[in-house]
């Protein structure tokens, strides 16, 4: 059961492993388009009917007609990666259960966007658990985990890369504890900690920048949404016209940061902008409209620049 690409290689080590699956899971066709006249499959259906394997979309998870096809499959145990909240009497149905693949070290970053979360808080390191699914979510019982390093000039495109794989391997190795204890694997509950970190799912709104928080923290917030769904500042002219810039890359300094924070900055044909603390240098961005671009090239095709503020 899963949707989006970081589904799919798990899928796939499954397939080539010689496990096999009787049925995939996946989201409904999405509508895109200018009118949303045309469906587009999400990558895990596109795999799976690749490999000739039968896909069932449900709309609601506890639709009696899904449930009946569901059930006829007969399946031991049932994967989930990067899917949605299940009904027991979804997880319940395999006589081995429902184990999940979650983008974190558990019970840290619980919630839909851990990837984009770990590397937004500054982690230097975050992992891949596998855990039973229970009644409320990312709290089942812990089967295995794996820690993954994250380098500081990671942006989350190499963290979830990293992720992805790591948590086909990880899927791999559970399943074989599973089938090692027929069903009855080893599993510890997850601890109770004071200061656990969510990891909520990312809007529009969560993306836009704060320039009075500290450089670092800026820093950590650009890669933590590079590429997708990329940080984001409104650029303010001395008229007052607004327009939307986001923001891909950016490069730490030891500059202090002596005006207001979202000042723009220009030295030696490098852009930078005040954080709380220090002067954030812009390596890569995007005008509304426009293409992505360093830096560089951005100020040869930008006059007056200093006459903007980003808010």
């Amino acid at each position: 059961m899963g949707t989006p690409e970081f589904a799919v290689t798990t899928l796939k080590a499954l397939v080539e492993e010689g496990y096999r699956v009787v049925a995939v899971v996946t989201q409904p066709d999405k509508p895109v388009g200018r009118h949303g006249s045309v469906l587009q499959p999400s990558p895990v259906k596109q795999y799976a009917l690749e490999q000739g394997l039968p896909v069932l979309q449900p709309v609601k998870m506890k639709d009696p007609d899904f449930l009946a096809e569901l059930r006829s499959y007969g399946a031991d145990l049932q994967v989930v990666v990067a899917f949605r909240m299940l009904p027991e009497v979804v997880w319940a149905m395999p006589r081995y259960g429902t184990f999940n693949v979650h983008a974190a070290l558990l019970p840290q970053y619980r919630g839909a966007a851990p990837i984009n979360w770990a590397v937004i808080n500054g982690e230097t390191t975050t992992g891949v658990t596998t855990f039973m699914l229970d009644h409320q979510i990312d709290t089942g019982r812990i089967l295995r985990q794996m820690p993954f390093d994250i380098p500081d000039d990671a942006d989350v495109e190499y963290v979830y890369d990293g992720l992805m794989h790591l948590g086909a391997r990880l899927c791999l190795d559970t399943i074989e504890q599973i089938i090692a204890s027929d069903g009855r694997p080893e599993a510890r509950p997850q601890e109770d900690m004071p200061d656990l970190k969510p990891a909520p799912k990312i809007f529009k709104e969560t993306c836009m920048v704060d320039w009075h928080l500290t450089a670092k923290r800026v820093y950590d917030f650009v890669r933590g949404l590079s590429p997708v769904p990329g940080a984001w500042t409104t650029l303010i002219d001395n008229e007052g016209s607004e327009s939307v810039l986001k923001i891909y890359r950016t490069a730490k300094t030891d500059l202090p940061a002596e005006e207001a924070p979202g000042t723009l900055l220009v030295m030696q044909k490098r852009l930078y902008i005040a954080c709380a603390d220090k002067l954030l240098e812009i390596c890569e961005l995007q005008m509304a409209g426009k293409k992505r671009m360093d830096a560089q090239a951005f100020l040869n095709g930008q006059k007056n620049i200093e006459n903007y503020f980003a808010q």
